[in-house]
């Protein structure tokens, strides 16, 4: 059984992309389980100084460790400026300085899969800020992201009652891409 985790870059809760995260556990194919990441909205703004005198938090260390314990990750992320939200980009920066003993910066993301999506009420889905998160997890974390990337444009309208996906074509790419997550992360390991 494939362990996946989903992580969700939005912290509003009227948020289509949560809503996209809420989808992906019925998406899953056969022999892999979706569920969510640990919290992240409480993270502190990293500052080296500050984790220099106090260490990690809890809570950036359960994500950590979530992360390491999964075979693949999916994260899914609104677009705020053509790029990614602040809270996001923070969780990534704590997360990447997690290391048991002698391992380098970047543990938790090297040798480790992602996929990533997006949900936006505009036409173009997303694209911009899919192309810089996978900057920061690829160039600066080191981390694999898949090429199939699943973009959710007119998310106002792309959701029923229970968060389902309407489009059938995009709930086939999303299973698609969850497919290919679990296949390079088992050729991986």
């Amino acid at each position: 059984m494939a362990n996946v985790i989903s992580i969700c870059g939005s912290l509003r809760k009227a948020s289509y992309n949560a809503a996209l995260a809420r989808t992906l556990p019925s998406l899953a194919p056969a022999g892999m389980t979706i569920a969510p990441a640990p919290p992240w909205d409480k993270f502190p703004i990293y500052n080296a100084d500050n984790q220099n005198s106090t260490g990690f938090p809890a809570d950036v260390t359960a994500w950590a460790d979530a992360i390491r314990a999964a075979d693949g990750v999916i994260i899914v992320s609104p677009e705020y400026n053509w790029s990614i939200p602040g809270g996001l980009k923070n969780a990534i920066d704590w997360v990447s300085r997690v290391r048991d003993g002698a391992e380098p910066t970047y543990a938790a993301f090297k040798n480790r899969v992602f996929a990533i999506g997006s949900a936006t009420a505009s036409s173009s889905g997303g694209v911009r800020s899919m192309m810089a998160l996978r900057q920061i997890l690829e160039l600066g974390c080191g981390a694999l992201v898949i090429p199939e990337q699943v973009s959710v444009p007119r998310a106002d309208g792309a959701f029923d009652d229970m968060d389902n996906l309407k489009d059938e074509t995009v709930a086939a790419a999303m299973k698609a891409m969850a497919r290919r997550l679990v296949e390079l992360a088992s050729a991986m390991h």
